[in-house]
């Protein structure tokens, strides 16, 4: 199986993992932050110095895509891009929402098996960018910017249970008051967690374009209720 460098920097988290044989081998990250500037390159050179001491051949570059942070995915993405060039090897992109999922099909064997899954990344008031997948990640809903109050995912709801997760979750748990609706949480992106949808793009041959790949932006979506464009930090 392919030795995967991974690069996750879209929330106030940065970290990086390198993969091989569907195994983490190497993980770093820094919950202090934002320090992505600080952290995100020296994170990355001891990887590399990890694979390289240990004879391990680099055949992929993965880095989350967004949405996320203006700041934490230029830098991720600008480093995931130099080491993929000048490594000749190919760019995968994750998405941000798809890699909160991870966690919580991994380590929560409690969620029903009809659940579905609402990733959140937190924005200024009660605003979230969220998607909404079924378990095997097939997008219910294309992620949007919610502006979260009781009825925002009330069609979901109504139909079954919702489980809510992620840097945005915690402050809707008051304004999403209902009996179907399971709140995860201590889920964050993170490197580690990108190994099964790397690995899978790159089986699949879904490889970014080195040159021209750009992260989705927070300020690239618009909330689904009328208001101005959100926050961009």
């Amino acid at each position: 199986m392919a030795c995967i460098l991974h690069i996750e920097t879209s929330t106030r988290v940065c970290s990086v993992a390198v993969s091989q044989d569907s195994a983490v081998i190497f993980d770093k990250a820094d919950f202090e932050g934002p320090n992505h500037a600080t952290v995100c390159a020296p994170f990355v050179a001891e990887a590399l110095s990890f694979a390289e001491r240990h004879a391990i051949p680099l055949d992929a570059v993965a880095v989350s895509s967004g949405p996320g942070s203006y700041t934490g995915l230029r830098i991720g993405v600008s480093t995931a891009k130099g080491v993929a060039y000048g490594r000749g090897v190919p760019l995968i992109d994750v998405s941000t929402l798809e890699l909160l999922c991870v966690p919580v099909l991994l380590y929560h064997d409690d969620v029903p098996d009809d659940a579905l899954f609402v990733p959140m990344l937190d924005a200024r008031r009660m605003e979230v960018y969220a998607a909404v997948y079924d378990r095997a990640l097939h997008a219910r809903r294309q992620p949007a910017a919610d502006i979260v109050d009781a009825t925002t995912y009330a069609e979901w709801l109504n139909a079954g249970h919702v489980c809510f997760f992620g840097p945005g979750a915690a402050k809707c748990k008051a304004a999403i008051n209902h009996p179907n609706a399971i709140f995860i949480d201590s889920i964050d992106p993170l490197a580690k967690y990108m190994q099964p949808l790397a690995e899978k793009a790159l089986a699949q041959g879904c490889t970014a374009d080195v040159a021209y790949m750009e992260p989705f932006y927070l300020k690239d979506f618009v909330a689904t209720k009328p208001r101005d464009l959100l926050h961009t930090n």
